[in-house]
């Protein structure tokens, strides 16, 4: 196990070493989300609400909304705030027990002793134990200042994070005045007598979870399954991140594809019969049907490509296979426009 933080508990003029592990994990299955047609898997992207490309990590900042006005702040305005910085668990006082409302507890976690002695720690376990008494502590974790308590667990110091007093929501409900006969309690009593017995956690377990194990071991067992490789599809091009987004939508593409012809790419493979495939469209026809097309649009863009388009055109002409295979793709493109 991997110690997440080390430092020490302060109390007076006494420090006693320790590591500090994570007590608890979850049991639960994991599950990820899959098509139910192809069962292919189901990602979730960071798009952008304004330009519609989906971000990555670094090109995101954090945003404070106030009604109508939002503050935006960058990481390097985030890291220059005074974060804390202690390897101390400091003991402020030790409060009876009973007095610290469960409902405010947290995270927990173990505490190890460190050095060659641990007689420190030994002293203040048993302190904690035989005064019947919790020590309220404030620490730094990830540069957070955190309010938690020191507990015994078996022969180990826990420490449990305290959510602040303000974190707790205030409610307006609770039980309306009901009147409880002296017999209601005897019998309430008598039942809960009944019931009464010693906690011992280990025998308790999640049915729900157990009976999911169980199923997921059958389907493996009969071969009830997919091949998970096939689930993630198609790895996407370099294309698709050439310019630092992801292609998301028809108009996207086509952008991409006059750029690229402004741009003189004279690749000899697919852009030569992206040309032959616009060379139907420099024919003396179907050429002042393009053009009465682009007038009524207005469009600079379908200019820009009609010049481009005649000037590869004439380029392919030479070669009749590309020709045709040009005509073909013209009309497939014709059909997807």
């Amino acid at each position: 196990m991997r110690a997440i933080w080390s430092g020490e508990i302060t109390f007076g003029l006494v420090n006693v070493p320790v590591k500090l592990y994570g007590a608890t994990r979850s049991h639960d299955i994991s599950f990820h989300q899959v098509h139910d047609d192809d069962h292919g898997r189901i990602r979730y992207e960071r798009r952008c609400e304004v330009c519609g490309r989906e971000i990555d990590y670094e090109h995101i900042d954090k945003a404070y909304e106030d009604g109508d006005k939002t503050v935006v702040l960058s990481d390097e305005e985030l890291d220059a705030l005074p974060a804390e910085e202690s390897d101390e668990i400091d003991v402020v006082q030790f409060v009876p027990s009973d007095q610290v409302d469960p409902i405010l507890l947290g995270t927990s976690y173990f505490l190890e002793p460190v050095g060659r002695s641990s007689k420190a720690y030994v002293l203040l376990r048993r302190t904690l134990e035989e005064t019947e008494r919790t020590a309220i502590v404030t620490f730094t974790l990830r540069t957070k200042t955190r309010l938690g308590v020191l507990r015994v667990h078996e022969d180990l110091l826990a420490l449990q994070t305290l959510r602040w007093p303000t974190d707790l929501k205030d409610v307006d409900f609770g039980p309306s005045r009901s009147k409880v006969s002296a017999k209601e309690m005897e019998m309430s009593a008598a039942l809960v007598e009944q019931f009464s017995d010693d906690f011992h956690p280990e025998q308790f377990t999640d049915e729900y979870q157990a009976e999911l194990r169980r199923m997921l071991e059958a389907k493996l067992e009969e071969g009830d399954t997919v091949d998970t490789d096939a689930t993630f599809g198609k790895q996407s091009s370099g294309e698709d991140s050439e310019e630092g987004g992801k292609v998301i939508s028809l108009m996207d593409a086509l952008e991409r594809s006059v750029r690229r012809r402004r741009g003189g790419d004279t690749g000899a493979g697919d852009d030569g019969e992206k040309s032959g495939g616009t060379k139907k469209s420099s024919s003396k026809k179907s050429s002042s049907k393009k053009s009465g097309g682009a007038k009524k649009s207005g469009s600079k863009k379908s200019g820009d490509t009609k010049k481009s388009g005649s000037k590869k055109a004439g380029s392919t002409k030479k070669s009749g296979g590309t020709n045709k295979s040009g005509s073909k793709k013209s009309g497939s493109t014709k059909k997807s426009a």
